[in-house]
């Protein structure tokens, strides 16, 4: 091989590289720009809402972390007394410090807490609210699925009716049936189920259009109905999942049920907004600690009965 044989080859290689670092520097270039655009947004929004604040957020910046002085309390003893409803030392006949005023009585001189109480509500309207919404998302998913329904029409009204159920926020939804049905747990209740509804049947049936569609030909070829199809064949290759979803979804639903009980939803929500509006430092602590350890609780909880229904391998990243 000659010299000359090889100088088209290096010019190409040359080309090559050349090509790369013009795309390269593009790149760059765009990426600079669309952070300088970001960024002068970001500017521009904040100084908008700065002017629009009566309070001036800038000027009050200073004070971000005022309200922490408020909360928190005198005798850290008192955070545990009010976890437990055990009367105080510091109790001088106000509502601060009343913590055994609020014991709710079972038996004799048993009694449960006032926050656990409440955190039981919560944890309730999650759970009935996800069993709910699990019931409805699941058929509706199977009529949206289009390997499993042919019917366009309602293919679309299915897909659409899921789409209006999650595009409203769950605290708008318990706003609209608070001022309905008045404020309490049903009205929480109603909010997350809707909104759950439209949630877990988007994964549903994003589940059911990638399922394995040999046994639903196989019944079809031998005279089943689409209900038995549906039923024999596809059902027992999502559920696993479609379990799995819905116990991520409770997870999220004991979130939304604290942050509804704040409008009027009943729950621990409420307790927390009315302890941090009076500024009382050891039952916001309470409440705080209480809903942390119960999250996290029900978080691992989740997790573990997910890795049992899919499987571990549905975890790990697959190489």
């Amino acid at each position: 091989m000659t010299i000359a044989d090889t100088q088209p080859h290096m010019q190409s290689t040359e080309e090559i590289g050349s090509a790369w670092d013009r795309m390269v520097a593009k790149r760059r270039f765009y990426t600079v720009l669309g952070l300088v655009i970001l960024i002068a947004a970001f500017v521009s929004s904040v100084r908008f809402a700065d002017e629009s604040n009566a309070g001036h957020f800038f000027d009050r910046l200073p004070h971000l972390f005022d309200f922490l002085s408020w909360l928190i309390p005198k005798d850290w003893n008192d955070v545990w007394r009010a976890l437990f409803d055990i009367a105080s030392v510091n109790d001088k006949g106000g509502e601060e410090f009343n913590f055994d005023k609020g014991r709710v009585y079972v038996w004799g001189a048993f009694y449960i807490p006032e926050y656990f109480e409440l955190m039981i509500v919560t944890i309730n309207v999650a759970l009935i609210s996800t069993i709910i919404a699990f019931v409805f998302a699941l058929p509706l998913s199977f009529f949206a699925a289009r390997n499993l329904t042919s019917s366009w029409p309602l293919r679309v009204f299915t897909k659409r009716l899921m789409e209006f159920l999650r595009a409203f926020p769950e605290i708008v939804i318990a706003g609209l049936f608070s001022a309905i049905l008045s404020i309490g747990p049903v009205a929480a209740i109603i909010a997350i189920t809707l909104h759950t509804i439209g949630a877990l049947g988007k994964l549903f049936y994003e589940v059911a259009e990638n399922i394995d569609m040999k046994p639903h030909e196989g019944m079809k070829a031998v005279g089943a109905n689409w209900w038995e199809r549906v039923r024999f064949a596809a059902l027992p290759q999502v559920l696993p999942n479609f379990t799995s979803y819905a116990l991520l979804r409770l997870e999220i639903n004991v979130r939304a049920s604290t942050i509804i009980g704040a409008v009027g939803g009943g729950g621990i929500g409420e307790e927390l907004k009315l302890s941090i509006s009076r500024g009382f430092g050891a039952k916001t602590m309470a409440l705080v600690l209480l809903l942390f350890v119960t999250i996290v609780a029900v978080d691992q909880f989740s997790a573990w009965l997910r890795r049992r229904l899919v499987g571990e391998q549905a975890f790990l990243l697959q190489h």
